[in-house]
């Protein structure tokens, strides 16, 4: 009896150190994604949940070309004080770390790269850079300089690649990295690198700490389905597409009012823009110049202005379009409105504004139909005897009538004047058709 307690006390034992000694790593696939506000919250989340799961270190998959400056200097500050290791991964095969992505891959403890990708170009080249002052410019390099300087010190890397990357927009293949020791290895894959980290001493916020990878779990971190709805539309061409159909929502609805469906859109789209907008460099004059569009375009339907307001409206909306993403931000080339995305934008409104003024034209000069105006000059058939008062039928009714002129029934007659629901009325003959 003794014999099978202590043999079931060691088993229980035996199991406790096994399980014990199971390792775990966090997974977060940071593939074809954009650096900004929206991301860059995501990877501090992730951050802080691989240090509360006690995992043996955070492995960043990725592949990014660039983003926000503002974003990347939130994620690699919170990587350089990160108590739990941070591995970055540049994969699968093509991936890419370039623009503001090279300052997150070199703020990593250990940084591998897969083949078949690249690291490199970092070079804080803005939109529409050549109108920047020269001064500014080189403040924005220096700074750039001196960042990323540091962080390479920091992590042991090569410093005078780092500096290269960002002055000369120098790029590195996988191996070419390797070579010059901007990376610590390379990975075919993840099993592979969880392999190759195995038993290597980092040092953390926290201190040092050895890694325990081989045959370890992998806990996938994803993002949410909130945070995947706000990434996809923080894109800077979904963002635009929003704000062009609130833009119609709301005009549809101040000129039909009631039509309800087109002013709900329409908010709803205007929300999201704004909310994307937020996220994104935006130049608060083109914003001014599109909302100035909106209100041209509006006037338009209620003052005759002959096209005025609609030419107006068009080139508010071409020049907000292209003004909409801010040319100062230094790594703003990657969030560029697509010119195929604002032509056909506006040659659509356009489009549509043109051929409204055509029809409110046409229908100007259309004769009027309707009051008084309609009834003069319309010809009507006598249904009494008219001497000097009696009854005309005209557009289908009955009208009580008067004439200088003594006319019969079923004579046609036309009308020259009205008083209050009577009609004046004479003769129709070949000379007052």
């Amino acid at each position: 009896m003794k014999k099978a307690i202590i043999t079931i006390i060691s088993f229980v034992f035996l199991c406790g150190i096994a399980y014990s000694e199971e390792f775990y790593v966090d997974l977060v696939e940071f593939n074809d994604l954009v650096i900004n506000p929206v991301t860059a919250k995501f990877l501090i989340k992730a951050i802080n949940q691989a240090d509360s799961d006690g995992s043996q270190c955070l492995i960043v998959m990725l592949d990014t070309p660039g983003g926000l400056q503002k974003s990347m200097e939130t994620i690699y500050k919170a990587m350089l004080n990160s108590a739990v290791p941070i591995v970055v991964f540049v994969a699968p095969d093509g991936a890419q770390a370039t623009s503001a992505g090279v300052f997150v891959a070199l703020s990593s403890h250990i940084l591998a790269m897969a083949p078949g990708t690249k690291i490199g170009s970092a070079h804080p080249v803005a939109l529409g850079a050549e109108k920047i002052d020269e001064d500014v410019k080189n403040k924005i390099v220096e700074h750039t300089v001196g960042e990323i300087k540091k962080i390479a010190e920091l992590k042991g890397r090569n410093v005078e690649w780092a500096e290269k990357s960002v002055r000369d927009s120098i790029s590195s293949t996988w191996k070419e990295a390797y070579d010059k020791k901007v990376i610590d290895l390379i990975a075919n894959n993840i099993n592979d690198l969880l392999a190759k980290i195995d038993g290597k001493e980092v040092i953390t916020e926290a201190g040092k700490k050895v890694l325990h990878t081989k045959n370890a779990k992998i806990r996938n971190i994803k993002m949410s389905l909130r945070e995947r709805l706000l990434d996809k539309i923080s894109d800077p061409n979904v963002a635009y597409m929003l704000l062009i159909i609130g833009f119609y929502g709301i005009f549809f609805e101040l000129s039909n009012p009631g039509a309800v469906f087109p002013g709900i859109l329409g908010g709803i789209s205007i929300i999201l823009a704004f909310f994307a907008l937020q996220t994104l460099p935006v130049n608060y004059a083109g914003i001014l110049l599109i909302l100035l569009a909106l209100i041209l375009f509006i006037l338009e339907v209620k003052v005759t202005s002959y096209g005025a307001l609609s030419i107006g409206g068009i080139t508010a909306m071409i020049l907000g379009s292209l003004m909409l993403i801010d040319s100062s931000e230094p790594y703003a080339y990657i969030f560029k409105i697509s010119f195929q995305l604002i032509l056909p934008a506006v040659i659509v409104t356009a489009v549509f504004f043109i051929f409204g003024m055509v029809l409110v034209a046409r229908t100007q000069k259309k004769k009027i139909t309707t009051g008084r105006e309609g009834l003069i000059g319309s010809i009507g058939v006598c249904s009494t005897e008219i001497n000097p008062e009696g009854k005309i039928f005209l557009h289908g009714e009955l009208w009580n009538s008067i004439s200088d002129e003594h006319i019969m029934p079923k004579e046609k007659v036309k009308v020259i004047d009205i008083d209050g629901f009577t009609l004046k009325v004479e003769k129709v003959n070949k000379n007052n058709i």
